[in-house]
């Protein structure tokens, strides 16, 4: 028997961003003022004092295991480059900005010599500025071409909402310049009969990378006016380019550069990166071009103050009869309804679309109740002030929601990753963070979206039961004294780079001297791509061979197909969508479905069809799916021992399907029945890392064959749960799989695979970094203060096998024993 551990297909987490804990500062257009007036600055209460107030409740105050206080730090200005044209500089004081600062001077100085350039410094560290200035001045030289439109530039975003939030900075900021600017976004929410006024007039398009590939480079020939003018492309929040998303972004990039220099034109590249390890070397991957670094952050910040909180054990007992902590969303809840009822703009961040709606949910019904200090009861305002944001609305959701944001309509927001980049939300005081969000980078980047005006800012981390989430609120060490992660992205996979070749060989066939810049693996990929019969070589090209569109073979964000509409029965309103990946495991017959605080019950899921049917309902509990993995191995790259075991990395194929669902109490997750599910299995062929045990190491950690099976499955658990402090990784992008007696191996095995096809580069780190990932490993399950285990060390909340058997002290003497054999380094 297999106990598997699979990732739930695509989430909304569009990966680790990186910022680091001594950036917080101020704004794009707020270098000198800010939103609000000085009483109303002065009556704002010190981020220490807010948590203060939040801990002053029965019991909270031991909830708090550790608060960090990142001090205040000035500002460095300097000038800009005399090239800058005067109008541009004008336009830029008429917001505020009498001056830059140092950084955003060297980044539009780099600009201008005509280096790609990435500025990697804080949240909020005016990077935009950075840019938009030697853009701006660019365009407006532009402007006086005989056509009016001699330079364009093409600005990227990994989301829509942050590429609607740009276009608004950039219409504010350029309004003085008249028509020489002229931005718009393009996008699938934009309107037909807009677009091709964009595509002969507009010179500053926004659009995303997934627009790019599928809507623009195929299109080309009807881009060519603004190909053949393109100077600039901007690549912001360029951090989040990782894993595999990233390495399908890099291919697009690449041909992109290819149809430009087709067209006459060799565009600077010029990115946005939130503080990472070496920026310049991932900005170089990304683009495939050398790339100068700027980040060293002058800009000023805020004092902030930084707490970790763990939520109490209760009386309650779960799977296998192991506590339940409270969960990490009925306390953010609370936190929330706080934070609303002192006045604190807070944005929370969840994990997952549906807890940001619970917690919403929740929030509004506690708020709309509430009995506020006055004795006043129903204080309904409030509760109207409150709302969720996340992927998956229709797009005038969406923009209502950012608006209601952007003014301070909003007190509160619970919100999914979507909202986490760099929309300009002005005067936020607090961040509540549900749930450690993978990476140490990506929790500075949420972090760092208090305290925007340049103020003291409040920030929490409130832990899940879950294994990293209770070793981190326990090792403040491991968060505050700790660098961010490198980016990790790989374009030569082929499972990325062949779709890529066939749709550049759609665009312009491809030639021989156009390899290169597609990278060594594409001259192996042809032959198998002729094979296929998606190319043939005609004369001294490769030409795509079929009627389809080429773009259409691979999704860039890895979802797998068609996204799956939800449409209410009855009615046939579209509700939003799901990614096909997650479909299985969200959108299944009898699955709960929340949106903008209406819970629906799926009446329906045909996935021939890509859409679920559902149903407006009231039920008192949740839904977790449940599914069964195997594993086979296909080729064993590299072995090397670990004593009589093996430490192995190579390719894998996982089959996995959902086989039933669990009802869980609201609140409590008491689990209230299962049922089966008659779904199709789906294969995945990706990367693993694995280790074997022998007999004699079983032995000698007292493992008889009874709990073997528990010790594996429990140690599978815990390793996937720390794998993220050692790579650029979300435990959901990672599976895996413990067998008592591989058929492979003919051994006991653990694996732990990458859930894409594949690979993204998370098993390959966790090899490099076994001794260190293994060692944390052992010491969460260790030191966690259950008898037999909990969620807080070797449970897991999407367990295919129901957290059964799992053997906590087994797993710990296993791993003891095979770290000390553990070779060095």
């Amino acid at each position: 028997m297999a106990f598997n551990h699979l990732p739930a297909g695509v989430h909304d987490a569009l990966g680790p961003l990186s910022v680091t804990p001594v950036t917080h500062s101020v704004p794009m257009a707020k270098n000198h003022r800010t939103d609000r007036s000085p009483t109303d600055s002065a009556a704002r209460p010190a981020p220490g004092t807010v948590l203060d107030r939040l801990a002053s409740a029965p019991g909270r105050a031991s909830r708090i295991t550790h608060t960090e206080h990142l001090p205040p730090r000035e500002g460095r200005h300097a000038v800009w480059p005399d090239r800058i044209r005067a109008e541009v500089i004008s336009a830029v004081q008429a917001k505020g900005i009498e001056h830059p600062w140092a950084h955003q001077a060297l980044a539009a100085e780099h600009a201008l010599d005509g280096d790609s350039v990435v500025v990697a410094t804080g949240t909020a560290s005016g990077k935009s500025l950075a840019y938009l200035v030697p853009v701006l001045s660019g365009l407006l030289d532009g402007s006086e071409a005989p056509n009016g439109r001699g330079a364009t530039t093409l600005y990227l975003a990994p989301t829509k909402a942050l590429a609607a939030d740009q276009c608004r900075s950039v219409k504010e900021i350029s309004h003085p310049l008249g028509t020489a600017v002229r931005p718009a976004v393009y996008d699938g929410d934009t309107p037909v009969e807009e677009r091709e006024w964009i595509r002969q007039y507009a010179n500053y398009v926004l659009t995303n990378p997934d627009m790019l590939h599928r809507g623009i480079l195929p299109s080309h020939p009807r881009w060519s006016s603004f190909l053949k003018a393109l100077k600039y492309v901007v690549i912001d929040e360029c951090h989040t380019y990782r894993g595999v998303f990233g390495s399908h972004v890099a291919q697009v990039l690449r041909r992109l550069r290819r149809l430009c220099t087709r067209y006459g034109a060799s565009p600077v590249f010029l990115l946005a990166s939130a503080t990472a390890a070496e920026p310049s070397v991932a900005a170089s991957r990304l683009t495939g071009l050398p790339v100068v670094e700027v980040a060293d952050d002058a800009s000023p910040r805020g004092e902030l103050v930084f707490a970790l909180w763990e939520p109490p054990l209760t009386e309650l007992h779960g799977e296998k009869g192991a506590p339940v902590r409270r969960t990490a969303t009925a306390e953010t809840a609370d936190l929330l309804t706080d934070l609303v009822l002192q006045g604190v703009r807070s944005v929370v961040f969840v994990r997952s679309r549906r807890g940001a709606e619970l917690i919403s949910v929740i929030t509004q019904e506690r708020l709309a109740t509430v009995t506020s200090e006055a004795g006043t009861t129903g204080d309904r305002s409030l509760a109207r002030r409150v709302a969720a944001y996340r992927g998956g609305y229709l797009a005038e959701e969406r923009r209502a929601l950012e608006r209601a944001l952007h003014s301070g309509e909003l007190l509160g927001l619970a919100a999914t990753t979507a909202l986490e980049l760099g929309i300009d939300v002005s005067g936020l005081d607090a961040v509540v963070i549900a749930g450690y969000p993978g990476t140490r980078a990506s929790l500075w980047q949420q972090a760092g979206r208090a305290g925007r005006s340049g103020e003291g800012a409040l920030a929490v981390l409130v832990a899940r039961d879950d294994p990293l989430d209770t070793f981190l609120v326990h090792h403040p060490e491991a968060l505050f004294d700790q660098p961010v992660e490198s980016t990790v992205l790989d374009p030569d996979n082929p499972y990325v780079l062949a779709p890529h070749l066939c749709a550049a060989a759609a665009e312009i066939p491809l030639t021989d001297d156009d390899l290169r810049l597609f990278g060594p693996a594409a001259e192996d990929l042809l032959p198998q791509l002729e094979a296929a019969k998606l190319l043939r070589r005609r004369t001294k090209a490769w030409h795509w061979t079929r009627r389809e569109r080429a773009a259409d073979l691979t999704d860039i964000r890895g979802q797998g197909g068609r996204p799956v509409q939800i449409v209410e029965a009855g009615t046939g309103r579209l509700l939003g969508t799901v990614d096909a990946g997650a479909a299985h495991t969200t959108v299944h017959e009898g699955a709960v479905h929340l949106h903008q605080g209406r819970t629906y019950l799926v009446r329906e899921l045909d996935l021939d069809e890509s859409v679920a049917l559902v149903q407006e309902a009231n039920p008192p509990y949740s839904t977790v799916a449940r599914d069964t993995t195997s594993i086979s191995i296909l080729e064993t790259d590299i072995e090397v021992p670990w004593g009589d075991g093996r430490l192995c990395y190579g390719s894998v194929e996982v089959t996995n399907q959902v086989v039933s669902f669990l009802r869980r109490k609201l609140i409590t997750g008491e689990v209230l029945g299962e049922t089966k599910l008659d779904l199709p299995p789906r294969t995945l062929r990706t990367r693993a890392v694995w280790w074997t045990v022998t007999e004699d190491q079983l032995d000698a950690a007292r493992i008889n064959p009874e709990i073997l099976g528990g010790a594996l499955h429990a140690a599978e658990h815990a390793s996937i749960g720390m794998l993220p402090l050692f790579a650029t990784c979300d435990r959901w992008d990672i599976g895996g799989v413990s067998v008592p007696l591989h058929p492979d191996t003919l051994l006991p095995t653990v694996f732990v695979y990458d859930g894409h096809p594949g690979g993204a580069g998370f098993a390959e780190r966790a090899f490099h970094t076994a001794r260190s990932w293994l060692a944390a490993t052992r010491e969460a399950i260790a030191s966690c203060e259950c008898d037999a285990g909990c969620p807080s060390c070797i449970q897991s909340p999407k367990c295919g096998n129901g957290n059964d058997p799992l053997h906590k002290r087994g797993a710990v003497r296993l791993l003891t024993e095979l770290l000390r054999e553990a070779p060095a380094g």
